[in-house]
């Protein structure tokens, strides 16, 4: 079936790069046409959902077991891309169990392997502590910034309200993991277990 101009009414290329707070939004440092890295941090701790990694850790817990899933998005002036919130934590909702409604769908089959944390501090010779079971989406995804500024601009438990750097990449193979494909790995939507 042959679409019309009155049924497809898509984003010109043009707007989808405007910004519509003009550099002034609620989530600082990310504008229309950057690439984000979203990190859904899993642990095994019996913690309460908070700022940075140190809230995935407890006095009577400091190894925990830790995962991840990571979504990269394209950002865009779309109302049509997908929107922030729908990946956003909300509370455990009285079930104990602290994780987003959903996460992005149809982006490829996750590839896992073993890693660390990241962030601008550690490097190939300054390696993070916490070991990480990493499981990152192959395939970007286009999400609407004004979604991201809705969710910045309502304030999150996290404190999240600006881009973060990353840490250079690990290129020497001995710090390199193997990627295991059929590797056991726990939903992202039912609770951690440590085996």
């Amino acid at each position: 079936m042959a679409a019309t101009n009155a049924t497809r009414q898509t984003s010109s290329p043009r707007r989808s790069l405007e910004d519509p707070a003009h550099g002034f939004g609620p989530f600082k440092g990310v504008k229309p046409g950057d690439t984000v890295e979203v990190h859904w941090v899993f642990s095994s701790c019996d913690i309460t959902p908070g700022e940075g990694l140190g809230a995935c850790l407890s006095k009577s817990c400091s190894n925990p077991a830790l995962r991840v899933e990571a979504q990269t998005f394209l950002v865009v002036n779309d109302a049509k891309a997908l929107d922030f919130e729908t990946f956003a934590y909300r509370s455990d909702g009285g079930q104990g169990y602290h994780q987003p409604p959903a996460l992005p769908q149809d982006t490829g089959k996750p590839v896992v392997y073993l890693g660390s944390t990241t962030g601008p501090k550690y490097s190939q010779s300054a390696c993070s502590p916490l070991q990480v079971t990493w499981s990152v989406r192959p395939q970007c995804a286009k999400l609407d910034i004004s979604s991201l500024y809705r969710w910045a601009q309502k304030g999150n438990v996290f404190h999240e309200h600006h881009a973060h750097g990353v840490r250079q990449l690990v290129t020497a193979p001995d710090l390199l993991s193997p990627i295991e494909r059929d590797v056991a790995v726990t939903r992202w939507d039912e609770p951690l277990r440590v085996e």
